[in-house]
């Protein structure tokens, strides 16, 4: 069962509530989805899971989806309230110093400082508390808390409120913008459709589409979304598709074409056969993926949640160091103004703009990618992306169409009807693109009659073609190399497309020219991946070394190599692996159609399936799938990949330079608590928001 996580706004709480949590017998495989800030838990431990995240942090709580959201926005409304009050109170302590003509600790200057302080410091220090007896002694609420009494011990009230009053602010603010970085990805979770209608008998019912069958029939109204995967059997409509490939153009569908779940029906009436049950969707499929991309940290992520660990104890330590040493050696030092020195360290320590806005930076580029049909499985490939050298590219249903056709029937010692025959006979059983092309030149030959099945002993021959028996006459049926292997006797010739030989008994009947075209957009794809400053562009092809050489020419590519098996294309991609990495340089990406190169993309440093919507193998084996069969959406990709990884670079640098600059300056005794405070809140908020740009990628 799925539960709500409320209270949860920063990743490093999240990773060490994960960790609790697997230490209990039956969870300990269970993940915390930060991203969507839920948990997938079996109901009977949920009490375990609840005490569990108790002793991590006492402010997080589990509870169901509906209350959780309603808890939430309560507990919003009253943690501003608690600020305006504070702050109304402080602002009064500030401005009616008359109230108390001595100095400012006294009865009066409690009877307005105190509530402030209290309002919203009381539940940092109660958490500071609680975690100081489960041994969590150097967070932020400790910090906090250690800062503020130590400002109160030193008589300095009114900046023990400023310290606890600003520190609220920013928590707020915080949250905010941590839940507008998710509302990016919580759009993608609104996709899922409520219901579908269902046929049966005649009737039809709106039900869950989880309890619609493979084979059922559905029907789409105008305006609705499309509930599951299914093939449309009546009707002629426009899809929109945007929400999953990005495409504002509307898609024509008709019948006999697939429809995919999340897909917004135009004007017309659909009748749609489910293909897949509703777990299997694609649309499900894709939102499971976006919902945990987040489970792979990029490596800038990791170093950062490292550093965190070291660094703040190293500056409670410095702090302490900062109270105590001067004044036991510098003449004259006073131990208060060493130690409020200390305290303006202690406040500055916190590493939240780091360990909350960097997380936030990849979501957001992970959900701005989501928004324009790429799926990026998570923050590591958003790295992996923003470093790439190399792009390598299948040919088929990748940088072309994939739409074949016969253009041409040459015959030698057969006439042409009987050299397509053979050719369709011999490769009914098959589903390779060029077998259909084959068999439909045959039906459109004929009149739009099926090849007839009169086929023995058939048999596909990988890389190289088919061999069957015919209408009792062994047909051979594939690429040059076929024709060598069985010492068949045939021309060499040059055609401006791929060539079916085919040999009919053993002898050389005539060759076939199947025609592919290049995709529209490929060769301003490769020219937006050289202004991106992608080095090297190669293309991969199983078929012949003179049509490859073709497309590779037309579309300007730096290198090709044709007549590979699968596993060597996998050969090939793992040599230029290595080259790159002996020569020091970035990464590769491997982009294909996602079925038939599925060993391949599993293989390459990022795999790229193209157009693999609906695909197992692409979703599956690939680390970035283009939803949309586009590859100017790979340049997309990249660009926003790059623009991820600046925003996070600047965070950094901003959040480390102030607080070194800071650092600096509490020991000068130039910066007092009150600018320390407004500096650690402030570049808090601002890194937060400089994250929030990613997601308007």
């Amino acid at each position: 069962m799925r539960y709500s996580i409320r209270g949860l706004d920063c990743p490093d709480c999240a990773a060490k509530i994960e960790a609790e949590l697997n230490k209990i017998p039956g969870l300990e495989q269970v993940k915390i989805n930060f991203t969507a800030s839920s948990l997938d838990l079996p109901p009977d431990l949920i009490g375990l899971a609840r005490a569990a995240i108790e002793r991590v942090d006492s402010g997080v709580r589990l509870e169901e989806g509906a209350k959780a959201a309603l808890l939430e926005a309560g507990q919003k409304n009253h943690d501003l309230l608690r600020i305006i009050v504070s702050g109304l109170l402080f602002i009064l302590g500030i401005i009616l110093p008359a109230a108390w003509p001595g100095p400012s600790w006294s009865w009066a200057a409690i009877a307005l400082f105190a509530p402030a302080y209290l309002l919203v410091g009381g539940p940092v220090i109660l958490k500071a508390a609680k975690n100081l007896l489960r041994g969590r002694l150097l967070d932020e609420n400790f910090l906090m808390t250690l800062a503020t009494l130590g400002a109160i011990a030193i008589r300095q009230l009114p900046e023990a409120v400023s310290v606890m009053l600003f520190y609220a602010v920013g928590e707020y603010l915080q949250e905010r913008a941590v839940d507008r970085s998710r509302r990016s990805i919580a759009a993608l979770l609104r996709l899922q459709p409520e219901y579908a209608n269902l046929r049966i008998n005649g009737d039809t019912r709106q039900v869950d589409p989880r309890q619609v069958a493979v084979g059922q029939v559905i029907l789409v109204k105008p305006g609705e979304k499309v509930p599951l995967d299914g093939v449309v059997l009546e009707g002629v409509s426009f899809l929109n598709t945007a929400a999953l490939t990005g495409e504002s153009v509307p898609r024509k569908t008709q019948v006999g074409e697939r429809v995919l779940a999340g897909m917004v029906n135009g004007q017309g009436l659909l009748t749609v056969k489910v293909t897949k049950p509703f777990a299997d969707s694609s649309l499900a499929r894709i939102l499971d993926l976006v919902e945990r991309a987040g489970e792979r940290k990029a490596p800038t992520e990791k170093y950062i949640t490292k550093f965190a660990r070291y660094y703040t104890p190293a500056v409670v330590g410095g702090a302490a160091l900062v109270a105590i040493l001067p004044p036991l050696v510098l003449p004259g030092a006073l131990f208060s103004q060493w130690l409020y020195r200390a305290l303006v360290l202690l406040v500055i320590s916190c590493p939240c703009a780091l360990v909350v806005s960097i997380p936030l930076g990849y979501f957001g580029g992970i959900g701005a990618a989501s928004k324009n049909g790429i799926l990026v499985k998570g923050a590591n490939y958003i790295d992996s992306l923003a470093n790439l050298d190399t792009v390598v590219f299948d040919k088929t249903g990748t940088l072309t169409k994939g739409v074949f056709r016969v253009s041409e029937i040459i015959p030698r010692a057969a006439s042409a009807e009987e050299v397509l025959a053979a050719a369709a006979g011999a490769e009914v059983y098959s589903n390779h693109p060029i077998a259909l092309s084959i068999r439909e030149a045959y039906r459109e030959m004929h009149g739009g009659a099926p090849v007839p099945d009169r086929v023995e002993e058939y048999r596909e021959i990988p890389a190289l073609g088919v061999s069957a028996v015919v209408d009792g006459h062994r047909v051979l049926a594939g690429n040059d190399r076929l024709m060598h292997s069985m010492d068949i006797p045939h021309e060499d010739c040059q055609a401006a497309g791929t060539r079916v030989y085919v040999a009919i008994d053993g002898v050389y009947a005539g060759y076939l020219v199947i025609s592919d075209e290049v995709k529209g957009d490929a060769k301003e794809a490769l020219r937006r991946l050289r202004r991106l400053g992608i080095r090297r562009t190669v293309m991969l092809s199983g078929d012949d070394a003179d049509v490859t050489a073709a497309v590779s020419q037309h579309l300007g590519m730096d290198a090709f190599f044709a007549e590979l098996l699968p596993e060597d294309k996998v050969a090939a991609v793992e040599e230029m692996e290595r080259e790159l990495k002996g020569k020091n340089r970035r990464g590769l990406a491997f982009v294909g159609d996602g079925v038939n190169d599925a060993p391949v993309l599993a293989r390459a440093e990022i795999g790229v399936a193209m157009g693999g919507l609906g695909s197992d193998a692409a979703i599956e084996a690939a680390d970035v799938v283009l939803m949309e069969a586009a590859p100017a959406k790979l340049a997309r990709g990249i660009g926003i990949a790059r623009r991820t990884r600046q925003i996070v670079r600047q965070n950094i640098f901003l959040a480390l330079g102030i607080k070194v600059l800071f650092v600096f300056l509490g020991v000068l005794g130039v910066a007092n608590i009150w600018e320390a405070i407004f500096a650690d809140v402030g570049v808090t908020i601002l890194a937060v928001l400089n994250a929030g740009r990613t997601a308007k990628s």
